[in-house]
């Protein structure tokens, strides 16, 4: 296996790399789509996880980002980001192997699949920086949106189709075989490892061209993303956001297997919903990233995610399943829109600020300090929903007549809802950190706002899930205003 890179690539090679990728996301989309949040926490749940032990799992994945450190010093000892990638890819999936095989024959426990699923996310975190820097130069700066959106966009068509075969699968046997269930979920991962084998072969195929790496010492070069001043508004808003979010999203899923007691193939249909949303939308996010600017981005699709995250506050407090239903399908699809357009502009933005030839310090920096943040999120998530456990908020309105009296409830906090509800205020105010960020080619957002409109109305069935939702950035900023004038007066 020659993984040696090129000084100089030709177009038909950096094409035919372009393709492997797209082979290899989908081959990485599977993988994560057999272990995915919703079946582990599910599989969690049936090894009798608590609180705090699903965080430690939604941790996972962010907390080892802060061993990316090692890759640096691998990049620069070996000068060779295709070899990183490919053998930490390789070590990286042997750990959902064991976790099936000690799931399956030795009934498992939350502590094993915890242990092994620290080395599966601790190697892939290895290979993400030099995967990253990879990327970088292989693909076009002027083709970052448009080829990562398309990309994005394949992997969560594979998702949807194969997340809904699973769910039925997992309901088939939970409702016939109950005893099997766990096996199940044992099968799942000697599967997604067996594919994430096949992949990081797959990956091997691409080309890189070959990077040019400065001789300072490697803590010289950690410190030099810090001294950016914008990379570290960056740094901070970035930090701020994950941590926020991350308080609240890893419990969705609980709260709606534990509170409202949904089977998994709703759940799994919800977060199809809010896949097909992404599908979408995202290649319209990707253009006009490119065209603009991915801050510009963020300040229109952000917000909209976290009015979804405020509405979570109010699933679970009406009587009838169908309209907690229909408030979770609204959700879910504006979720998908949403996070569409923060995840790939969040991700562009970086690769945009960190300067070529120092491209894999910047983007480590950048993981390892979101990644502390974001670990922290759903731990101080798990002991809050702990704390919160056996304190509710319940506001009630009340109407009195002489044939009627009806009473309904306005607000019902409790457990996992106060999550909610601190995880979105604390976004809000991780938002107005971004406006510190200058990025090159900015745009503001309200000409952005204003062409997207225009483009929207004029293609309303390529794109009519997006709406008026570009406007609500300004509403709410608006509405945030008249509060503080208020206040102050």
């Amino acid at each position: 296996m020659n993984l040696r890179p090129k000084v100089v690539l030709t177009p038909e090679e950096r094409h035919k790399g372009m393709q492997v990728i797209i082979w290899d996301g989908l081959a990485s989309e599977m993988m994560t789509t057999f272990t995915g949040s919703a079946f582990l926490v599910a599989m969690a749940l049936l090894l009798g996880a608590n609180n705090v032990q699903i965080g430690l799992l939604a941790s996972l994945p962010t907390f080892t980002n802060i061993f990316q450190l090692g890759s640096i010093w691998l990049v620069r000892k070996f000068n060779n980001r295709r070899a990183i990638a490919v053998f930490c890819s390789f070590l990286a999936r042997f750990p959902l192997i064991l976790v099936g095989i000690s799931t399956l024959w030795f009934s498992g426990s939350v502590q094993v699949l915890i242990f092994f699923l620290f080395f599966y996310y601790l190697f892939g975190s290895i290979a993400g920086p030099a995967w990253n820097s990879w990327m970088k130069d292989l693909v076009p700066e002027n083709m970052l949106g448009e080829y990562f959106s398309r990309r994005s966009r394949y992997n969560q068509t594979l998702d949807v189709i194969l997340s809904i075969v699973l769910a039925l699968v997992l309901d088939l046997i939970k409702n016939r075989f109950p005893q099997y269930e766990l096996h199940v979920y044992s099968i799942f991962f000697m599967i997604a490892g067996a594919v994430g084998i096949v992949g990081g072969y797959v990956l091997s195929k691409a080309p890189e061209p070959q990077s040019f790496l400065s001789n300072a010492n490697i803590f010289s070069l950690f410190k030099q993303p810090l001294k950016d001043l914008n990379f570290r508004r960056l740094l901070v808003f970035n930090a701020a956001w994950v941590f926020a979010l991350n308080i609240a999203t890893p419990f969705f899923t609980v709260f709606m297997m534990k509170a409202m007691g949904l089977a998994i193939s709703y759940i799994i249909i919800l977060s199809i919903i809010s896949q097909l949303a992404s599908i979408l939308t995202i290649r319209m996010w990707g253009v006009f990233a490119d065209r603009y600017s991915n801050k510009s981005i963020i300040a229109l699709s952000a917000p909209l995610y976290i009015l979804c995250i405020v509405a979570w506050c109010f699933v679970g407090m009406y009587s009838r399943l169908y309209v907690n239903l229909g408030l979770l399908v609204v959700i879910h699809l504006f979720s998908g829109v949403a996070t569409a357009g923060v995840n790939l502009s969040i991700t562009n933005i970086g690769l945009k600020l960190a300067p070529k030839e120092d491209a894999i310090v910047y983007l480590s920096v950048k993981n390892i300090v979101t990644a502390f943040f974001s670990s922290m999120g759903p731990v101080v998530g798990g002991l809050l929903a702990d704390y919160f456990t056996n304190r509710s908020l319940l506001i009630t309105a009340q109407w009195s007549g002489p044939k009627l009296t009806k009473i309904g409830k306005l607000i019902s906090l409790h457990e996992w809802n106060f999550l909610f509800l601190i995880g979105a205020l604390l976004a809000l105010c991780a938002l107005e950190l971004l406006m510190r960020v200058r990025e090159v080619g900015e745009v503001e957002k309200d000409v952005v706002r204003r062409i997207m409109r225009t483009r929207i109305k004029t293609n309303l069935k390529e794109y009519f899930i997006i709406g008026d939702i570009i406007n609500w950035h300004s509403q709410l900023k608006a509405i945030l205003k008249l509060g503080r004038r208020r206040i102050s007066s």
